[in-house]
C-alpha cells in the first residue's frame, strides 16, 4: 500500500521525524514540499530527491502573522496539495522549584512552537483543505507525553495535551464537511532526534541516544498512516493507549453524544 495523499506539505522537516517523514513521501512517489527554519538542511534534501520530487519553503512557525501569506502562497502554488504533515517541536526543562531559574520567554517559545502555530497553521489550510474534491488530511506529531507527563518538561507535555485536546474536538468538528478533511495523530515515545540534544537541554547526558530508534519509528508509525489511522500511537504510547487512553476516549465521545442531544 501507498499513501493516498499526492502531494504533502510537511512543516519541521530539517531534521528528525520531519525529515523521515519526507523522505518516505518522495520514495512513495509523492511530491514533498518542505518547510522548515535551515535553509542548508531543506536545500540538502532537495539536492537528494531531485526538483521534480521535492521543494523547500523556509519559514518559522513561530512568526505567527506570516502564517496566512505562507499558506495563501503555498496553496496559490499547488492547488492540489492535498496533505499537511504539522511536525514542527522543541522540548525544553524547567524547575518550578526555583522560579528564579524560568526563563518565561523560552516557555512561551515553546507552547508557540508545539501548539499555538499549529492551530493558526490548522485555520489557514482549512479553507484550502475543505474545497477540494478527494479527501485531505492534517496530520500532526503530538507525543505520549500527552497522555502522561515527566515533570521537569511541563510545559512540553502541557502543549501536547492542549494539541491532543483540540484534535479530539477537530476531528468531530469535521466529520460531517465541509469537505473531507481527515484529522491524524500521531504519538511518538521518545524517539532518538535532536529534540533531546544537550544543547537544547543540558540536563540530559546523549539525549540523542534516548528512546526509540528513528528509523524503527518511522517504519512502525508510516504503516499504521498508510493504513488509514486516524490515531498512531507507538512503543509505549500503544501501551498508554490500551491501558487507558481508549477508555477515557468514550467517555469524550458519551460527552459529544449527549451535548449533541441537547441540541447544543
Amino acid at each position: 500500500m501507498s499513501l493516498k495523499y499526492s502531494k504533502v506539505l510537511i512543516l519541521g522537516a530539517t531534521s528528525g521525524i520531519g525529515f523521515a517523514y519526507a523522505e518516505k513521501v518522495v520514495g512513495d512517489g509523492k511530491r514533498a514540499i518542505i518547510v522548515g527554519r535551515r535553509k542548508e538542511k531543506l536545500d540538502e534534501f532537495v539536492k537528494k530527491y531531485g526538483n521534480d520530487k521535492a521543494e523547500a519553503v523556509v519559514l518559522d512557525i513561530t512568526k505567527l502573522d506570516e502564517i496566512p501569506k505562507f499558506a495563501a502562497d503555498t496553496t496559490r502554488k499547488h492547488p492540489d496539495l492535498d496533505c499537511v504533515i504539522l511536525n514542527s517541536g522543541i522540548q525544553r526543562g524547567f524547575d518550578f522549584a526555583k522560579p528564579e531559574t524560568i526563563d518565561l520567554s523560552i516557555l512561551d517559545l515553546e507552547l508557540t512552537t508545539n501548539y499555538t502555530s499549529y492551530v493558526h497553521l490548522t485555520t489557514a489550510f482549512l479553507p484550502h483543505l475543505q474545497n477540494q474534491q478527494n479527501e485531505t488530511a492534517l496530520i500532526y506529531t503530538s507525543s505520549g507525553l500527552a497522555m502522561v507527563p515527566l515533570v521537569k518538561r511541563l510545559n512540553y507535555c502541557a502543549s501536547k495535551a492542549a494539541l491532543h485536546h483540540f484534535l479530539l474536538c477537530l476531528r468531530v468538528q469535521m466529520k460531517d464537511g465541509p469537505g473531507n478533511v481527515k484529522i491524524i495523530e500521531i504519538f511518538p515515545p521518545a524517539v532518538q532526534t535532536e529534540l533531546h540534544d544537550e544543547k537544547h537541554q543540558p540536563d540530559i547526558k546523549n539525549g540523542r541516544q534516548m528512546g526509540m530508534p528513528l528509523d524503527q519509528f518511522t517504519e512502525e508509525s508510516w504503516s499504521k498512516l498508510i493504513m488509514g489511522d486516524e490515531q498512531i500511537p507507538v512503543g509505549i504510547s500503544d501501551n498508554m493507549f490500551k491501558s487507558f487512553e481508549n477508555t477515557r476516549q468514550q467517555h469524550f465521545h458519551k460527552m459529544v453524544d449527549m451535548v449533541k442531544a441537547q441540541g447544543h
